[in-house]
């Protein structure tokens, strides 16, 4: 005979007295004991085979709030043409409105049931009976809902079945589903219980009165199975996104950068024109930008700086290059962007320290005019840094974005050849998935052109990469859509593990 708890001889003495076959509502009930305790009882009954437990599930169906208003009150349709027959069938549809009370946030959806049942129609603004119709099957489930707070969908009739999703879709009853569980005595429980069941009380806490008086010694301590699953427990947690953006910053930090921020709210000249894209270049359109539009400018920098770049954009300057040929405008520059990369920020801080070595990185919030979808943001993070040093050279930066990856836990590493507006040679980083099996594109790189630093007075090369660190962060989460990132659904945060590494 397996040594059996308190709780679980209570559970096994209820269900004799049930002749043996009962759902755990009864057994609680005959008990007194918590469903909990019943339900922990039923775990390691179950183990030693002295009971099984049937499933069943079940759908209820029961008023909403405003459902319930509409079942003492009538539905809003009903209401009209009882108002309409006293009317003699015939009215205007104010007149039948102010003869109903009908509450004005119920008229259309009124007349629309009206057509819709075919009860009546209108035209030019009088309403005109065509029946007078029985009880519907939808009123009729309102009616016993009114009479019980809920209903066993497997339970009604076909027709009133049909009824639920109707009243569903006008947000007048609500559905959820449970699961009745029935217990019943195995033959083995059967010849335990026979036998004779003493159920003996124990204590679950050895306290010193008990320890001073040596009562210890004829009680019978509760035994605890350490081993059995708890409770869920949801502690407060950092946001899984956030988790990984922090991750990042302790990487770059660890490799000796420095963190800079900078503002949402730049001016054209910082976000483009100083990053020798010119004035008429697609990107800046307001399908793909947005601009603010109080105030809708901003102020230039020091003159200097504005007038080597208005050059560099139409003859090239002192830059070797011949520029992009056209009248550069102030005015232009002026307008005030929501940034669209945190480059803005990042040459902004390279115009105010010239002088080697600059290491730092950026990881913020950008915005682009995007259509959303699976995998496109209006506003989104990016990551983002640059090295400036005497002699650094392409293969600095990728060992740089290397060893980054690797400790992100991205083993395999590929650049290809690529083109990015501002800087050459450019490159494309891209790093193997293992689970998707595929490799996939992250930040692109490359060392800033003269055209971009001779305006502003670095006279070393600079190395500078940017990416978008969602697409990073939906490879470390195992997730496909983007939109779920920022959901804020509960369910989603709380399965997601509290360390991301």
């Amino acid at each position: 005979m397996p040594e059996l708890r308190e709780n679980e001889q209570k559970t096994l003495l209820a269900l004799e007295k049930l002749k043996g076959r009962a759902p755990v509502n009864q057994i609680v009930q005959i008990s007194g004991l918590a469903h909990a305790a019943v339900m922990r009882a039923v775990l390691s009954l179950t183990e030693n085979k002295l009971i099984v437990t049937y499933e069943q599930k079940q759908t209820l169906v029961f008023l909403s709030e405003e459902g319930n208003y509409h079942a003492t009150k009538g539905l809003p349709e009903r209401r009209l043409l009882n108002s309409l027959t006293k009317l003699g069938g015939e009215a205007k549809v104010n007149s039948v409105v102010e003869e109903a009370d009908l509450e004005k946030k119920f008229l259309s959806v009124a007349l629309g049931w009206l057509n819709r049942k075919g009860w009546a129609t209108i035209q030019q603004g009088t309403l005109k009976s065509l029946k007078e119709p029985s009880l519907g099957d939808d009123e009729k489930l309102l009616q016993l809902l009114t009479k019980k707070s809920s209903l066993i969908v497997e339970e009604l009739s076909p027709e009133l079945q049909k009824s639920i999703s109707v009243l569903k879709g006008r947000k007048l009853v609500e559905i959820k589903e449970k699961t009745l569980r029935e217990l019943e005595l195995t033959d083995d429980g059967w010849t335990l219980v026979k036998k004779g069941i003493t159920v003996q009380e124990e204590i679950s806490q050895l306290t010193p009165e008990l320890i001073r008086t040596g009562n210890w010694r004829n009680v019978k301590l509760r035994r605890f199975d350490v081993t059995a699953p708890g409770p869920v427990s949801y502690p407060g947690k950092i946001h899984p996104v956030q988790q990984i953006i922090q991750h990042a910053k302790e990487i770059f930090l660890e490799m000796g950068f420095t963190e800079i921020r900078g503002d949402m709210v730049e001016t054209a000249f910082w976000n483009f024109d100083a990053l020798f894209q010119p004035q008429d270049h697609p990107a800046r359109d307001m399908v793909d930008t947005f601009y603010l539009s109080k105030p809708n400018q901003g102020k230039l920098p020091e003159k200097a700086v504005v007038d080597a770049v208005a050059k560099t954009h139409e003859n090239g300057w002192t830059t070797g290059s011949r520029g992009w040929e056209y009248s550069w405008s102030p005015e232009e520059a002026k307008r005030l962007v929501l940034r669209t990369h945190t480059t803005a920020t990042t040459i902004r801080y390279l115009t105010e320290h010239k002088e080697p070595p600059v290491k730092v990185f950026s990881v913020d919030r950008v915005y682009r005019n995007e259509k959303l979808d699976y995998k496109h943001l209006a506003e989104f993070h990016q990551i983002e840094g640059i090295i400036m040093d005497r002699k650094v050279t392409l293969r600095d930066l990728m060992g740089t974005l290397k060893e980054f990856y690797q400790k992100l836990g991205l083993e395999k590493v590929q650049f290809w050849p690529s083109y990015f507006p501002y800087t050459e040679p450019s490159l494309q980083s891209t790093v193997y998935v293992p689970e998707l099996k595929t490799w996939v594109e992250l930040c692109g790189m490359g060392i800033f052109r003269p055209e971009v630093l001779a305006p502003l007075g670095v006279k070393h090369p600079v190395l500078a990469w940017g990416g978008g660190l969602e697409r990073l962060i939906l490879l470390k989460l195992g997730i496909e859509d983007i939109r779920l990132l920022y959901k804020n659904d509960l369910g989603w945060i709380r399965r997601t593990p509290v360390c991301q590494r």
